[in-house]
């Protein structure tokens, strides 16, 4: 950008740290790029402004008889062993592991994010067909207690609107279910996205999964197990999944504070107001918050709630899964 300047006749000529502090106070990063995608579904606001609110008064909605759930899937979950067997760290020193690995086939994970508490159930399986979705489904709604209303959030991927799942939401809320009138995927929306009905499901707009909220939780899960994945077999991985899944049941399991209500945070806003939107979200931007930042800007407190209502949500006491394996009582670190 200096060279730039230089070579232009009418401009004035800058230093090359006189521009850095100009775009330093600006809060510019030239250097920087990351990848966006552009949704083209002209009805992204509104889907967006449908099913934000769900995530925001989930707690709320929950005292009122009310329980938002997320469901997505999680394909691919690569099981692998390392050639080599990992050696333990040392001070000063990194854990080296292995670059070559054994695979020992994949799995696909159906999981269901029980927002107002943050805790999740899974179906672990080799497919994800409709059936699978619908056999998750049945198994969550037997679990969960009776609520005077559900909302599901799910996105736009076929098997979520498959007349099965449609079935499912006939049975529960006691429609009258016609499958001749539900052969196109627009009738079937129309039927189970109804919100005069006891059980309705929101579908997230085209290219907005990151207003899915389980995809927080499914990140959760990438980082802190698959990440570091090293298994023997495929009932090896099988049994420390279930486990890990209890144990961030158990003690890690907490509401996310969603703080975005579907309005942009960057057009027809000031950028000191959208700074302060930013610092008031989820999760702080820096590395580590200033003094006065936390000061002007304390973390709400998610978890205040959290205890009770997991007592409320979790029958009989039993950890949320849908598998016999999850319900033991694991040692094992998240």
């Amino acid at each position: 950008m200096a060279a730039g300047r230089r070579d232009q006749a009418r401009a004035r000529a800058r230093s090359r740290s006189t521009l850095w502090r100009v775009l330093d106070a600006a809060e510019l990063t030239p250097h920087r790029c990351v990848s966006w995608l552009h949704s083209h579904d002209p009805e992204f606001d509104a889907q967006a402004r449908d099913i934000c609110p769900l995530s925001m008064h989930a707690l709320r909605f929950f005292q009122q008889g009310r329980l938002v759930i997320w469901v997505d899937e999680k394909t691919g979950l690569q099981m692998l062993q390392r050639t080599y067997p990992t050696p333990p760290a040392h001070p000063g020193t990194p854990a080296k592991r292995e670059q070559e690995y054994i695979r020992h086939g994949g799995r696909v994970l159906i999981a269901s994010l029980v927002v107002p508490t943050g805790q999740g159930r899974w179906h672990l399986g080799q497919t994800r067909t409709s059936e699978d979705l619908a056999a998750h489904l049945a198994d969550v709604h037997r679990q969960l207690p009776a609520m005077a209303r559900s909302d599901g959030v799910v996105d736009t991927l076929t098997t979520h609107g498959s007349l099965a799942v449609c079935r499912l939401v006939a049975a529960w809320g006691n429609l009258p279910y016609d499958p001749k009138t539900l052969r196109r995927g627009v009738q079937r929306s129309t039927f189970w996205s109804d919100p005069t009905q006891k059980h309705v499901c929101h579908l997230t707009p085209q290219h907005g999964a990151w207003l899915h909220q389980v995809a927080l939780w499914l990140s959760v899960l990438a980082r802190r197990f698959l990440k570091r994945g090293d298994c023997c077999s495929p009932a090896d991985f099988t049994t420390r999944l279930l486990d890990y899944l209890d144990v961030y049941n158990t003690h890690h399991a907490h509401p996310y504070r969603w703080t975005y209500t579907g309005q942009p945070l960057v057009r027809a806003t000031p950028f000191s107001q959208t700074r302060r939107q930013q610092r008031q979200g989820r999760a702080w931007f820096s590395p580590r918050p200033h003094c006065f930042e936390r000061a002007l800007y304390p973390p709400r407190l998610y978890k205040r709630a959290t205890s009770q209502l997991t007592m409320d949500i979790t029958p009989c006491g039993r950890t949320l899964g849908t598998s016999p394996l999850a319900s033991r009582t694991s040692a094992r670190p998240g």
